[in-house]
Formats: C-alpha cells, sequence, structure tokens
C-alpha cells in the first residue's frame, strides 16, 4: 500500500501570505413585508369585517406598510455599516382591476455601526397616497448604496419581495 500525497499549488512569489477572504462576503436579506392598518381585531364570537381587518382599510385611516432588511455579519459589512450604507426602500401599490390606480413611496435609513438589523416603515393614509377605493398589491423594493461617498458606485445591492395586498374602501 503506498500513500499518495497531494502537490502543492505553485507559489506566486518567494515569499507569499495569500488569503481569498480576508473581509468576507457582505450580503443582506429583506423580509417580514407587513401591511397593518390601525383597526381593532375582532374580538370573538365576532366575525371579521372591514373594520377589523389589518387589510381591508377606509381611505382616512391609518395604516403601516413595513420591511426588514438584516445584512450578514462579517468584516467587510460591519466596515460598511459603520462607514454609513443608505438603505433604501420603495414601495410600490399597484392597482389590481377597476379604477384602482398605482403609486410608490420611499422610505431610506443611514446604517450605522454594529446595528445589523433594520425595519422601514411608512405610515400614512390611502389619501395620502391618492389611492382610489379596490384592491393594492404591494410590494417592496430595495436599494443599498453608500451613504455620500465620492468612492463608491451608485447601487451595491438590490432586493425585492411582494405578495401583500390592501382593500380600500371609501371614508
Amino acid at each position: 500500500m503506498s500513500i499518495v500525497l497531494a502537490t502543492q499549488p505553485p507559489l506566486f512569489t518567494d515569499t507569499e501570505t495569500r488569503s481569498t477572504h480576508v473581509l468576507g462576503p457582505v450580503f443582506f436579506d429583506l423580509c417580514n413585508l407587513r401591511i397593518e392598518a390601525s383597526t381593532a381585531p375582532a374580538v370573538p364570537p365576532s366575525v371579521i369585517a372591514p373594520s377589523n381587518s389589518p387589510y381591508i382599510a377606509a381611505s382616512n385611516v391609518t395604516f403601516n406598510a413595513s420591511v426588514d432588511v438584516h445584512f450578514n455579519n462579517s468584516p467587510l459589512t460591519r466596515l460598511l455599516l459603520c462607514l454609513g450604507m443608505k438603505v433604501e426602500i420603495q414601495f410600490a401599490f399597484e392597482g389590481v382591476g377597476g379604477r384602482a390606480i398605482e403609486t410608490d413611496v420611499t422610505v431610506s435609513v443611514v446604517t450605522v455601526k454594529d446595528n445589523f438589523d433594520y425595519t422601514l416603515t411608512w405610515t400614512g393614509t390611502a389619501e395620502d397616497l391618492k389611492l382610489t377605493p379596490g384592491l393594492y398589491a404591494i410590494a417592496a423594493i430595495a436599494n443599498v448604496s453608500a451613504h455620500q461617498h465620492p468612492c463608491s458606485q451608485e447601487v451595491l445591492g438590490y432586493g425585492y419581495m411582494a405578495a401583500r395586498l390592501l382593500q380600500v374602501y371609501p371614508a
């Protein structure tokens, strides 16, 4: 029985010290898209009515659209977050059928040192967005970029998620 040893790869220099993963990857998760109208939950044995649903709102009722952004923890991520990354979320309200319109609203935050989790929320009414009565599919589009830094490319990362609905009825 003979032992076969793997050969070493060639050296690039005579004094080589090399690592290909010093800083590690940078990524974020876009998750937990939520729509919540400021309505009282139904008290059992009551049935759900428009006034009890967080997804059905009168045009003058305040509601929130929010999403969570979670960054990984690597040396490069920690550095970028400390330098201040701009996390921008565009909430798209896409009318489904009828006379429902389409509109967008944008919220943003600048990252801070040692904080890997952010919740971005827009709060207002359907009247604020000029939404007509109807059904709306809601999506969140993320853009992550350097905040006021001349040495960075414009956008460093993108994200998208959808599949939440909001029904608006006249107040």
